[in-house]
């Protein structure tokens, strides 16, 4: 749709009518009314009219040799330039099965003759007038697309400038860290631990916007190999124990291994992104978080169980959307979802997965996800 209305130049109309006398009688009449009409006496003539200069909106006959009105339309809603031009079909044909096939064809409304030409002006500026709100709403969208693409590029932008600044950051804290552990007091210690969690916190942030944008953007390139599910969860438990303060983290590996085909890198931080929400929003006192795993059939399953404030239904949804703002229920207090449950349903979804989460106010959430089960030998 790349037309626009201008308010200064009067609507286009093209009149398809292998009668004469039938394009005459409107056309003069629309002409009064301040449309600029033009005619085209068959089907053929009436297609090569609208390609050469699409109009704002056609009157299409049906009864017409060579190519018939329903032909006519077929032939236009085909063609990218000119599929959007509303249709009003004009005809003697009066049999609800002609109207029934004319929609079908793509026509917006159907006119029998012999019309009131008050009738025909009062439908042509109707669809008109949807038309430009149409084309001006697509207008809208167009302008936002281009700014939230402008955003998005200079985020990005922004995003990966800060990661080398923050790696070195990070390791210079770790320095300190090693280098003065027996050597300063017990409170700065704690400070460079805080720290360090803080650093690590902002890392991972900037590596699920970026890979965000690339699993969005479809260039994220996986490289799935054989897991078993079990080592993965117990393997992203340590790198979470500094944000446990307190928090219980219970996992009982199941009998059998759970074998899938993943990136097992991305796979890992799935499951940490997950662990990491779970510790953000349940209480330090009496906190706890339990990883589990079960099969069944074909698929595998992955929970996280928290006995935190719960998600209220209507936010269940919305959580896996960018910076989604869920509201809680102790204290009705808004929280930032960030990127991260939105990275895990785009990473869990690229390796053929789904994700979601069940939860009732005041009784904790278990967010999970499941993936195909391997067949050895086989990736999927």
């Amino acid at each position: 749709m790349d037309k626009s209305f201008d308010p200064q130049t009067p609507p286009a109309i093209l009149m398809v009518d292998d009668t004469p006398s039938n394009l005459e009688l409107l056309s003069v009449m629309l002409k009064g009314r301040g449309y600029k009409m033009r005619a085209a006496v068959s089907g053929e003539l009436a297609l090569q009219a609208a390609r050469n200069d699409p109009p704002d909106l056609i009157l299409l006959d049906i009864n017409m040799p060579e190519m018939n009105g329903y032909e006519v339309c077929e032939k236009l809603k085909a063609e990218e330039k000119l599929k959007d031009i509303p249709v009003i079909f004009l005809s003697a044909l009066s049999e609800t099965m002609d109207k029934v096939k004319a929609f079908g064809a793509g026509g917006v409304d159907y006119v029998t003759k012999p019309f009131q030409f008050e009738e025909v002006e009062a439908r042509v500026e109707t669809h008109l007038e949807m038309r430009r709100q149409k084309l001006r709403l697509q207008e809208a969208y167009d302008k936002l697309s281009a700014l939230e693409k402008l955003r998005d590029s200079l985020v990005h932008m922004i995003i990966h400038d800060l990661r080398s600044p923050l790696a070195g950051i990070h390791g210079f804290l770790e320095l300190i860290k090693e280098s003065a552990e027996k050597t300063i007091p017990e409170n700065q210690a704690r400070y460079v631990d805080e720290a360090l969690k803080s650093t690590k916190q902002l890392m991972q942030i900037i590596s699920d916007m970026l890979d965000t944008s690339r699993m969005e953007a479809g260039q994220m390139v996986l490289k799935p190999v054989e897991l078993d599910l079990s080592r993965i969860l117990e393997e992203s438990i340590p790198g979470l124990r500094p944000l446990l303060g307190g928090r219980e983290v219970r996992f009982v590996p199941p009998g059998t291994p759970a074998l899938v085909f993943a990136d097992r890198d991305i796979l890992l931080r799935v499951i940490q992104n997950l662990l990491a929400n779970a510790i953000k929003f349940t209480p330090k006192d009496g906190g706890q978080i339990r990883l589990g795993i079960e099969s069944s059939g074909n698929r595998v399953c992955v929970s996280v169980h928290d006995n935190g404030p719960g998600i209220a239904a209507e936010y269940r949804h919305k959580i896996f959307e960018k910076f989604a703002q869920v509201e809680l229920p102790a204290g009705r207090q808004k929280y930032s979802t960030g990127l991260g449950l939105t990275f895990c349903k785009l990473a869990v979804e690229a390796h053929g997965g789904a994700i979601g989460v069940d939860s009732e106010e005041g009784k904790g959430s278990t967010f999970w996800f499941e993936l195909p089960a391997a067949v050895t030998g086989v990736k999927v």
